[in-house]
């Protein structure tokens, strides 16, 4: 019988743009209106409008220190942001307001500084999720094979608390469709890892629900409609679907074969850092990071991009 589902991979063809001059737009999160909203280090949050009109948001924190560095971005019903800072100056999570104040969230804990944030998500029970991808000073130092320190923290109230520790370079966190379940990916523990979510909001019950192969290292990631969840992989530029049967399908890459495998051979040797990160080598995605849908289709945020690419879903 035929069919007139897409092959896959999907053609580099299939992709369009929305937005333009953004600044390493790594975390896309779509609105109830269709408005997409980026992390961009201009310091703070673009929109972009169904329109495709561009607004910044800026941060305005008012002690003369440097802009925010936002990498995860969590939109609050009142219109305000959460943003997680990957800079070393600013650290931690802070709270954006519409106006553009910008005052601190979490920074410490148990009296402890806390490192660069990478991702926050806020769920619908209003809990805050964190991930902080590892204690080490420079970053690039934990781009290892054995990286372990990462951890989750969680935001509960008035309540703030370690809930998850040990993880090889977390990124993004996602929540279950039906609230079960945290999956987080481990970048450089090559894996998407998931922890149960009990009623008293511990995580138990560790479990790596894939692991991924050489020149994947996994970033973003978000449940389709279809409860498919989705996995972005930066410097190869893979778009990953994991289906509930566990079978992980390539739905879209992007890469140029012998840079991936010079990148696979530092990250092996232990000698990757930032050049590998910071450099691209393909044809039009920009080292892709996050993915959000609305309906069918997906957005992609980016490292080394201005735009976001995004796709119509297959079947």
């Amino acid at each position: 019988m035929m069919t007139n589902a897409p092959a896959l991979p999907l053609s580099l063809d299939a992709i369009s743009w929305v937005g333009h001059g953004l600044v390493r737009p790594e975390c896309v999160v779509v609105g109830p209106d269709g408005t997409l909203y980026t992390a961009d280090w201009r310091g703070g949050v673009a929109s972009i409008a169904p329109s495709g009109d561009v607004t910044l948001l800026k941060a305005e924190v008012g002690d003369g220190g440097p802009p925010l560095q936002p990498n995860g971005i969590a939109r609050l019903s009142d219109g305000s942001f959460l943003l997680a800072d990957l800079s070393d100056a600013r650290a931690g999570v802070w709270h954006l307001a519409p106006d553009g104040r910008a005052t601190p969230f979490l920074r410490s804990l148990g009296g402890a500084p806390l490192p660069p944030a990478n991702f926050v998500l806020v769920d619908a029970e209003g809990r805050v999720w964190i991930t902080f991808s590892t204690r080490m000073a420079p970053r690039a130092l934990d781009y290892r094979p054995d990286a372990n320190s990462g951890f989750v923290v969680l935001v509960d109230g008035d309540s703030a608390r370690i809930v998850a520790d040990g993880l090889g370079y977390a990124n993004e966190c996602r929540l279950s469709p039906d609230g079960h379940h945290l999956y987080v990916n481990e970048t450089f523990g090559r894996c998407t890892t998931r922890f149960r979510v009990t009623a008293g909001n511990d995580l138990v019950e560790r479990e790596t629900v894939a692991t991924y192969g050489p020149g994947t290292f996994p970033d973003g990631l978000d449940f389709d409609r279809r409860g498919r969840l989705w996995v972005t992989s930066i410097v190869s530029n893979r778009v990953l679907c994991l289906e509930p049967d566990g079978t992980v399908q390539t739905i879209l890459e992007d890469t140029d074969p012998s840079r991936l495998a010079e990148i696979e051979d530092a990250f092996q040797n232990g000698t990757m850092g930032r050049p590998h990160l910071d450099t691209v080598h393909s044809r039009t995605l920009r080292s892709i990071s996050s993915i959000a849908f609305d309906g069918d289709r997906a957005y992609l945020g980016c490292l080394l991009g201005d735009a976001i690419a995004t796709f119509r879903l297959p079947d």
